[in-house]
């Protein structure tokens, strides 16, 4: 036979028994300390009645004169009688010295002895007591009748302890009605409050409350991909470890705006955007990143959760890449000029034109060779060289003429290790494209690429310069061009304003600079200038474009 072990009860269903317990010990100690107030001020107020009634019997000159009377009862019975309907007291005694009552409620008692105490009375003491008579148990009060200094009599006037009950019960009628109210009231009002917390806490107990959050910041923590969660205002409400190396903010920023997290301003934009983010690159002063943001919602907007992805590597492979890729293009395209040309030295020879195929031949070889002599005698370091060999046949395709300026010379192993040629292929590849998109389709299309060393006082410096025929930066955009999204042209499948923008983010990592100004006949030239030492830390406060798809590609 199996038996099976009761779940524990949800936090809010133990909260709710705790707090209906307490409600009802609140309600009934309240309760109970009203009924035993309320009775305590219904005895004194009946023995201050009492002690009035019998005072003013006492002081009264026809009870006076009567007690001086042969026969007391006739004048005084009437009177006592009168008074007690008058008064709403449940008996007034009118006695001699020696207690012998004179008047009493029933007839059948006067002229027997008054059950009481009266020494206290008899010394001229006014006094209450509670006290089990004739009527049953009362509060009375006994004070003395005066001739002068001599007591002539007593008086007693009393209200039973049943009617003083009777008039707290009528209270305690009520007293019950508003406990039960607010009885209700309390378990309304924390039956609500837990009907909510138990849709906060999906019904669950404490102990799973507790080993949920345990798993949180053990996934918090293991995840290698920056979380970031940003409440409804937009605060940070948390962050991992990795999403604080991503964004690089130090110190506690949980319960801080987005906005005070000094980020670039279109990365800041896209976390306060209401609609959701899917793989948008947003660059940082060292990093390229891809964010994905999704609001949190329940009936309400509760916040944002953001995931943030680190693809700066990826991103100089992709360049990388698309350098690989323009080398093969340009393979392809000189082995089908290669087999044209050799299509005609071969029908030249047929028709018997030897000297005129060997002429044929050897000059575009020469030319050929020419090119490839002119950038290495130029730029010696072999990436760079590669790269500007690439990059002539990818313009020449595009009816683009590249030339390496005559200033141009970089010999090989002078760049120190901390500027990996990757970096390089970044600037100096982006550049190009940059320019031959904007020389493409103008009068002479033309691309003028400069690469030498310059000393200076402090150190020697890297001169990148690449100028084009094109239509020229209009100087209101000279900083805008710098930043993602920025472009004149309409985005491709691999999105535009990405290009200039990653220039600008690795020159800024080497402490170089960056500046864009017209060229010499019309154009754009730009200049990058890169310091050839160890390269400190990064300047901050990069700013980017807005949001475009992954991929690269020139502002122009």
């Amino acid at each position: 036979m199996r038996f099976s072990v009761p779940r524990p009860r949800s936090l809010a269903a133990q909260l709710f028994a705790m707090q209906a317990v307490l409600i009802a010990v609140v309600v009934a100690g309240c309760a109970l300390f009203t009924y035993v107030s309320d009775r305590s001020q219904a005895e004194e107020s009946a023995k201050r009645q009492a002690r009035a009634v019998a005072r003013s019997v006492a002081d009264s000159p026809s009870v006076l004169a009567a007690a001086s009377a042969s026969d007391p009862t006739a004048e005084l019975q009437p009177y006592a009688l009168r008074v007690m309907r008058d008064t709403e007291v449940d008996f007034i005694t009118i006695m001699n010295p020696q207690g012998i009552r004179w008047t009493h409620p029933d007839p059948d008692q006067i002229g027997q002895t008054f059950q009481g105490h009266t020494e206290r009375a008899l010394r001229g003491e006014t006094f209450t007591e509670t006290y089990t008579g004739t009527l049953g148990p009362s509060v009375r009060a006994v004070t003395p009748i005066q001739d002068g200094k001599k007591i002539v009599g007593l008086v007693s006037a009393g209200i039973r302890v049943e009617a003083i009950s009777e008039r707290v019960q009528s209270q305690v009628t009520a007293l019950l009605g508003v406990a039960a109210g607010a009885l209700a009231l309390g378990a309304i009002g924390t039956y609500v409050v837990n009907a909510r917390l138990r849709r906060h806490t999906h019904g669950m107990n404490a102990a799973e409350l507790s080993r949920m959050h345990d798993y949180h910041q053990a996934a918090l923590h293991a995840v290698r991909e920056g979380l970031l969660m940003l409440d409804g205002q937009y605060r940070v409400a948390l962050i991992n470890d990795g999403g604080r190396e991503l964004l690089g903010v130090e110190g506690d920023v949980v319960g801080r705006s987005v906005a005070e997290l000094g980020l670039p301003a279109p990365l800041t934009g896209a976390l306060l955007a209401s609609e959701p983010r899917v793989d948008e690159v947003h660059l940082t002063a060292s990093r390229v990143l891809v964010i994905n943001t999704s609001p949190v919602s329940g009936g309400e907007r509760r916040g944002t959760v953001v995931t943030l992805r680190d693809v700066t590597e990826l991103q100089s492979l992709m360049g990388e890449l698309d350098s690989e890729r323009g080398f093969t293009q340009a393979l392809r395209s000189q082995a089908h000029e290669a087999a044209n040309r050799l299509h005609t030295v071969v029908s030249l020879i047929e028709l018997g034109r030897a000297e005129e195929a060997v002429e044929f031949a050897t000059a575009e070889l020469e030319l050929a060779q020419a090119l490839t002599d002119q950038v290495v005698a130029a730029v010696s370091e072999p990436v760079l060289a590669a790269l500007l060999l690439g990059k002539t046949a990818q313009a020449n395709e595009r009816g683009v003429e590249l030339m390496v300026s005559e200033d141009s010379s970089l010999d090989d192993g002078l760049l120190p290790e901390t500027l990996p040629a990757r970096d390089l292929v970044t600037i100096l590849g982006n550049l190009i494209d940059n320019a031959v998109d904007a020389a493409q389709g103008s009068v002479r299309a033309r691309v003028t690429v400069a690469a030498y060393t310059q000393d200076t006082e402090d150190f020697p410096e890297l001169v990148l310069r690449v100028s084009d025929t094109g239509p020229g930066v209009d100087p209101e955009h000279a900083e805008a061009v710098f930043q993602r999204g920025f472009s004149t042209k309409p985005a491709g499948p691999g999105g535009r304003g990405l290009g200039l923008a990653l220039v600008r983010q690795a020159t800024l990592r080497h402490e170089g600079t960056l500046s864009v100004t017209e060229a010499d006949g019309g154009g754009a030239e730009f200049e990058v200038r890169l310091p050839l030492r160890e390269s400190g830390a990064v300047a901050a406060g990069v700013t980017s474009g807005g949001p475009v798809s992954e991929g690269s590609g020139g502002p122009a």
